[in-house]
């Protein structure tokens, strides 16, 4: 649980008064930074902070009345002092890290506070799980929020998970101790069509006083997207275009742009400030989803804010998209996300705010990472069997799982393809036409078209449904295998060879969970995910390395796609257009219905 040591603002306040006021000495003072205020959008030379139980007492152009015997003082020599970075959205289950492997993995990056959504274990293990995610995250030296899983099943009725969340779980988990609100709503047309239960989650939402998190990943912007705002969603991160960013402002609504390893939508949104010149208090930068890849190599929310600084973004402004907005939004201004007295002293120290190098960070008033490497801990939570022990198949597959059988005496048939979009979570629905021998469908590498398959993974019935997808580029025999399959997380296997599918998904069910590529009968990199089929409880450097290892053996299998996994992952999730396969079959998200894979002609 939270450090029961970390006092609220009302606790601290006589010693805050006390330390600014010079009667009692700061723990922590820092002396010549340039404190960037985000309140007024202003950089103050100079300036001084002084910390007293973890939280900011004084802040102002001269401390030395704060300073005692025992108190420790940081020379910032004209460094900024900037607060630390807030990610709105994400899924730490995307990471393959467990919440504090998560935490080691990010707080280097300047990230000290993280609105989590952890539904993808909800649909593994349900309210169990997610209760799990929420003490570990409560557990580590930065602020972890977890908004309580909405939709388990994403889309009743067009997947089945391994468990249901309910309103009764919600209206439970509002009273837990880390609950900061309702995660996204991704059953828009539940929303839209009046659905008792998704109301119902919303209203114990609201009546606890929390936010609501969106998810209306539909270009329809008519009466629809109206109807789903009028539902009480706050915020939606599913825009990827200027007319979406500002469709939801213009309704009250807080646009989140996300830069996660694949979803590349700031650019393209961040115009509604930048060009037209709306007003940036309801923007909020985030990532989504990003892989231990991303986080070791590239970053995470300074990663962000770098890129939106390099779309044209003032500094500033990308800063405050990723502090003060998103504490505003949360019901949290007067708690984080700024540096200014009674805060949680959470900053960072930098020499530049293009470029963003993370000299030092600051969490609660003590330093958690110093030139890149954590000087903390972060602890871990005794994960039970059942956690780790997800992945039940039913039988050994084999290449006959895999078969598409066409129609009787066909030669040829046009069939349906998930056709997959780099940098984007939609796909779009593809017609192809593919040739049949001994009654099988085929595969056909001059038109980029392989299989896909949803092999069920959590009552091990041994069910697979088989589909084609295109966009990957895989050139011959080869299969990639994930248990990491958003939302429902059953396992998806996408290849050219019936063989090597049947080898990539029983290795999973060997080891419990991960992702493996096979080439020609040949694995040829393994990424073990043992807790819940999602995460991995090793260091981040280790899970990163094993994923590395997996680009290049995608790259090795002809795959070109930038962050071509993450593409992977989503192609069962049920509630991003256009086309999508579940355990139930290929689904038509345009219309919300499954549909046949194969047309008539």
């Amino acid at each position: 649980m939270e450090n029961p040591t970390f006092k609220t603002w009302s606790e601290c306040a006589p010693r805050l008064v006390a330390v600014a006021a010079g009667r009692e000495p700061a723990d922590l003072v820092i002396r010549g930074g340039r404190v960037v205020n985000v309140h007024t959008r202003e950089v103050l030379d100079d300036w001084q902070v002084a910390i007293a139980d973890g939280r900011f007492a004084y802040v102002g152009p001269d401390a030395s009345h704060c300073v005692g015997d025992t108190t420790e003082v940081i020379e910032a020599g004209g460094q900024y002092l900037i607060p630390g970075l807030c990610d709105a959205h994400m899924h730490i289950e995307s990471g393959m890290l467990t919440p504090a492997e998560f935490a080691r993995a990010v707080i280097p990056h300047g990230t000290t506070t993280m609105f989590t959504d952890p539904h993808e274990i909800a649909n593994v293990l349900g309210l169990e799980g997610v209760k799990l995610m929420h003490d570990e995250a409560l557990m580590q030296p930065v602020n972890i929020f977890t908004q309580m899983p909405s939709c388990a099943p994403s889309a009743p009725g067009l997947e089945t998970t391994g468990y249901e969340i309910t309103a009764e779980d919600v209206a439970e988990a509002m009273e837990w101790p880390g609950i900061i609100g309702l995660g996204e709503m991704m059953n828009f047309p539940g929303v839209v069509n009046g659905d008792p239960k998704m109301l119902a989650e919303i209203t114990a939402t609201q009546n606890a006083g929390k936010t609501v998190g969106g998810h209306y990943a539909s270009p329809d912007l008519g009466p629809a997207f109206h109807a789903y705002v009028a539902g009480g969603p706050a915020d939606d991160h599913e825009g990827t275009c200027e007319a979406d960013a500002i469709a939801r402002v213009r309704q009250g609504m807080r646009s989140m742009m996300r830069l996660g390893s694949a979803w590349y939508d700031v650019e393209t949104q961040i115009t509604a400030i930048t060009e037209k010149g709306l007003d940036p208090r309801n923007f909020i930068l985030c990532t989504d989803d990003c892989h231990s890849g991303t986080l070791v190599n590239d970053g995470h929310m300074n990663r962000v804010l770098r890129h939106a600084i390099a779309c044209g973004c003032d500094p500033l402004v990308a800063l405050q998209m990723a502090t003060i907005n998103t504490a505003t939004h949360f019901g949290l201004e007067r708690e984080l996300g700024s540096i200014a007295p009674g805060r949680r002293a959470d900053l960072i120290l930098t020499d530049d705010l293009v470029g963003l190098p993370i000299n030092r960070v600051i969490a609660r008033g003590k330093t958690v990472a110093e030139s890149g490497q954590i000087t903390v801990d972060c602890p871990h939570l005794s994960w039970p069997e059942y956690a780790r022990n997800t992945v039940h198949l039913g039988k050994t597959l084999e290449d006959v799982d895999f078969e598409i059988a066409a129609p009787d005496g066909a030669n040829s048939v046009r069939a349906k393809v998930i056709g997959v979009v780099e940098n984007q979570a939609p796909t779009k629905a593809l017609t192809r036409d593919l040739g049949v021998v001994d009654g099988l469908v085929q595969t056909d590498e001059a038109q980029d078209v392989c299989q896909i398959a949803l092999v069920e993974r959590h009552r091990a019935t041994g069910d697979v449904v088989n589909g084609l997808v295109s966009g990957f580029g895989y050139t011959g025999r080869m299969a990639i295998a994930s248990t990491v399959a958003h939302d429902s997380h059953h396992m998806i296997v996408v290849g050219t060879s019936r063989e090597d599918m049947a080898l990539a998904a029983n290795r999973l069910g060997e080891v419990g969970g991960g992702i493996t590529v096979f080439k020609d009968s040949e694995e040829l990199a393994l990424v073990e995910l043992p807790v819940a089929g999602l995460m991995s409880d090793a260091p981040a450097h280790d899970v990163a390395a094993k994923a590395d290892a997996l680009v290049n053996a995608m790259a090795a299998c002809g795959c070109s796609l930038n962050n071509a996994y993450m593409q992977h992952s989503l192609l069962a999730l049920v509630v991003i257009p256009e086309l999508r396969i579940s355990d139930l079959g290929l689904v038509d998200v345009t219309r919300f219905e499954l549909t046949n894979l194969i047309e008539e002609h």
